[in-house]
């Protein structure tokens, strides 16, 4: 049976019932005074579905609010599939995709995809390399601005030094400006391209193979797939592709698993996006 004919894709209540198994680890929760123990579920006719009240505040609530659903008129069915295809789809989806997809307006398309890519963010994000491990450094550009000058070199060094550790084996081509950088870390090593190296015969673990195919992914995606990008979304592109490669099929996650894993963080990332939409 296709796993787009579970009841979740096609029945409101069974939406409801999916989000809120995910988002509620321990039940109800009322989003305005945190309170579990006194919700009931309402069961009028005219009740929204996935209405509940919280006797505490007495305040109704459904679990869309304080998430990336929150003032969204779209079905929560139509959210779970999109959801669905964006984490199955290696190379992303389309804003046009989702639109011919989903039968939704292609603005629609488009709040909807940029919210899913807010849920995609790692808020918990700690240094790479932590006691000791190996961290494969390289750069790649998009668009016209590479920044190559000495202030775009000064600018990688503070990034790197800010979010590898130090007593990390920093791994990386032969370009100049990682030379200096090596430097402030327990070891580097380098794989020369130029010479046709892109393995360390001594020891096969050291390459920048694995960053170099992230980025491969990422641009066939954006050139392929999505086409243009204006610099201040690429952010969010970004943390898409990073979602997805961190739930990966190698590491034994599955499509569903990797829908699901975003569902579980969908909580607390409206307000995000609607300041960084601001901002942008």
């Amino acid at each position: 049976m296709s796993i787009l004919s579970r009841p979740e894709f096609h029945d409101e209540e069974a939406a409801y019932a999916y989000v809120e198994k995910h988002v509620w680890k321990n039940g109800p929760t009322c989003p305005r005074c945190g309170g579990n123990d006194r919700i009931t579920k309402m069961q009028g006719k005219s009740t929204r579905i996935g209405t509940y009240k919280c006797r505490a505040c007495r305040k109704p609530f459904t679990v869309k609010i304080g998430t990336i659903f929150e003032s969204s008129h779209v079905k929560m069915r139509l959210w779970l599939q999109a959801i669905y295809l964006m984490c199955a789809s290696k190379k992303g989806v389309s804003s046009n995709q989702l639109h011919r997809t989903l039968g939704v307006t292609l603005k629609t398309a488009w709040f909807m995809s940029h919210r899913i890519r807010e849920a995609m963010k790692n808020d918990t994000l700690s240094v790479f390399g932590s006691g000791g491990g190996l961290v494969e450094v390289d750069e790649t550009y998009m668009g016209n601005t590479r920044g190559q000058g000495q202030g775009g070199h000064l600018s990688k060094k503070r990034k790197i030094l800010t979010l590898v550790d130090r007593e990390t084996q920093l791994m990386t081509d032969q370009a100049m400006h990682y030379r200096k950088i090596g430097e402030s870390f327990a070891e580097h090593h380098r794989v020369n391209h130029s010479a046709g190296e892109y393995v360390n015969l001594q020891n096969r673990e050291l390459h920048t193979n694995t960053v170099e195919n992230y980025f491969s992914v990422f641009k066939r995606g954006m050139k392929g797939v999505y086409q243009h990008c204006a610099e201040k979304h690429l952010n969010r592109y970004l943390a898409e592709y990073d979602f997805r490669y961190n739930n990966r099929s190698a590491l034994e996650i599955n499509d569903k698993e990797r829908a699901d894993n975003l569902l579980s963080s969908v909580s607390g990332k409206r307000l995000t996006y609607q300041r960084s939409h601001r901002e942008a």
